[in-house]
């Protein structure tokens, strides 16, 4: 889940929010019309954001990563999910899908090649993107690494995550029979899937609360209930995509793929006590990338609102636009 920017008094110049010089919907085929903007200067360095979940949307606050003289940051929701349409619909809604939709953007809007820039989730994307678009990555910018395998599921749903946080795994257990708790995704699936639209919203919000509890160190420990859209096309959405393996051939399959993308350099920042997605997998990835480079912020989870998180992301790409500008 991508949280919104709070505090951000510990890291370098904070951008201005700047508004999209350009808003429109993108008919992407099967049904779905995404929505799309870009924001900072028509004639900077391309950079296309990914949001996380599945099914969390872009957000104002992540355009406040990129200094709005230097980049043209292009910020899209992804099918089913924000302001894109039909809302929380998983038909024709794949990885498979969201990497064609992300070359129709780019091709409509004419760019030639661009920098990625994804955090959880939209790490997965980013990587599976340039790994089937090598040449249209300058780079990857990556946050919480998620390499959507089995194991990574399983510490999050299979218990390995409960064993920090106890009392918010019995709450995300609470609505499930106790006969289907021992596979939760599945057991989910069934209900947010299912005809009673109040079990749907209800399931949809514990899902959402097991998540955020877990995305920051810091943070609101009792923030309410989530608006009741938004969490059925997050949960819905990430439910669909984790209870099939995220589409993929294989697990393990990012990895094994690597060679793909070896000549593309790279920034992984990720959080020490990250609960979500630990920093394993970022780990793992850094040692298959020789171009990569791993920034390990030692006090901070998950969340792209966290003060080191955002501190370093934003230096990331003010050092950055020297490259990407020669590149």
């Amino acid at each position: 889940m991508e949280k919104s920017v709070s505090k951000m008094r510990t890291v370098p110049t904070l951008y201005r929010q700047v508004a999209p010089f350009d808003q429109r919907v993108l008919d992407v085929g099967d049904g779905h019309r995404v929505y799309v903007e870009q924001c900072g200067n028509p004639t900077g360095i391309p950079v296309v954001v990914l949001h996380g979940g599945p099914g969390g949307g872009c957000s104002p606050a992540m355009r406040r990563y990129f200094d709005p003289a230097s980049y043209r940051v292009v910020l899209f929701d992804q099918r089913g999910c924000g302001r894109s349409r039909p809302h929380a619909s998983v038909e024709a809604n794949t990885t498979w899908h969201l990497v064609a939709d992300i070359e129709r953007i780019r091709e409509t809007l004419g760019i030639d090649r661009w920098a990625v820039f994804g955090g959880s989730w939209g790490a997965t994307l980013a990587l599976i993107y340039a790994q089937t678009h090598p040449e249209r990555a300058t780079a990857l910018i990556l946050r919480g690494v998620f390499l959507m395998t089995r194991a990574e599921l399983d510490w999050f749903y299979g218990g390995g995550a409960a064993l920090f946080w106890p009392e918010e795994w019995d709450k995300f257990l609470a609505p499930l029979p106790e006969a289907e708790r021992d596979a939760p995704i599945a057991a989910y699936h069934a209900r947010l899937f299912g005809d009673d639209m109040a079990e749907q919203t209800r399931c949809a919000r514990a899902w959402v609360a097991w998540e955020n509890a877990l995305a920051a160190l810091e943070q609101d420990r009792h923030p309410g209930e989530s608006p009741a859209d938004y969490a059925r096309a997050f949960a819905r959405l990430e439910n669909h995509y984790f209870h099939n393996a995220g589409f993929l051939e294989r697990d393990g399959q990012i990895l094994a793929n690597m060679d793909r993308i070896a000549h593309i350099p790279g920034v992984v920042v990720q959080g020490r006590y990250d609960m979500i997605c630990p920093p394993a997998s970022a780990r793992k990835l850094s040692r298959r990338w020789p171009k990569s480079d791993l920034r390990m912020v030692p006090t901070a989870g998950h969340a792209l609102s966290e003060p080191g998180i955002s501190g370093e992301l934003l230096r990331v790409m003010d050092r950055m636009r020297v490259s990407l500008s020669a590149g």
